[in-house]
């Protein structure tokens, strides 16, 4: 990824970024710690489900993590866990906040962690930030970093639905933002030689509940869900144990 064509490597992470995302959604009634809880409850039930290392021994990253929102709901439920983003003022953040996870900026076009170093991988609705030109790079990099066997979780807004369109054009933060559908992030991991293991919609109920994600799970064929997770397995035999993804 080309640092020089990526807003956040140049501009400072927006103080008011929380507000400005709960502001474009308040028409829904839930604010964004609803999405963000049900992303983590999903990832840890996707990584328990179809990794042969659980999600309480994997060695995790988050690829565009930003101020690290989601690493309070995911430490102590993952092995380890990274973070790394093109912000530096985000990751300063994030490091002050979560002080047991492990960050690293990225400054170039190359994760700054070796090959084959974590058992998965994420991003949470990051790559419509990336310029399009540079999605297959961005992919590739996750695949680079991911073990044999691992995982890799992208969960993206779904253009097909029509709130979560109008919540996007809404917000500040997303006023370069490119969305992607579900067939379009198949193809990319395909490309970058992932596996696809599932892919879901997500979110048919602005509603904080079990029996909201229940309906999530009977209607994640339908493409109607405010957002939707593409899993794919990187081929290989996988690690018999966690590591230290640093």
């Amino acid at each position: 990824m080309n640092n020089d064509d990526n807003r956040w490597a140049k501009e400072s992470y927006p103080d008011n970024y929380r507000d400005d995302v709960n502001a474009s959604i308040v028409f829904a009634g839930v604010d964004m710690d609803m999405f963000a809880r049900g992303k983590v409850d999903d990832m840890i039930e996707l990584i328990d489900r179809v990794s042969p290392i659980p999600a309480s021994r994997a060695g995790c990253l988050d690829i565009g993590c930003g101020v690290g929102l989601m690493h309070p709901m995911l430490q102590g439920r993952v092995g380890r866990l990274a973070g790394v983003d093109v912000s530096e003022d985000a990751i300063r953040d994030a490091a002050v906040a979560n002080q047991q996870v492990h960050y690293e900026i990225q400054r170039d076009d190359r994760l700054p962690f070796a090959d084959a170093s974590f058992d998965v991988c994420s991003t949470v609705c990051v790559m419509h930030h990336v310029p399009p030109a540079q999605w297959p790079h961005f992919v590739a990099e996750a695949y680079r970093v991911t073990r044999p066997g691992g995982l890799f979780a992208v969960y993206e807004h779904n253009p097909l639905n029509p709130l979560t369109r109008a919540a996007v054009w809404r917000c500040p933060f997303d006023h370069d933002a490119v969305l992607l559908r579900a067939t379009r992030t198949r193809a990319l991991l395909r490309d970058a030689g992932f596996e696809i293991v599932e892919s879901r919609y997500l979110f048919f109920m602005p509603v904080d509940a079990r029996w909201a994600r229940r309906i999530d799970g009977l209607l994640g064929w339908l493409p109607l869900g405010a957002q939707y997770v593409v899993c794919a397995r990187k081929p290989g035999r996988p690690s018999t144990g966690a590591q230290d993804p640093a």
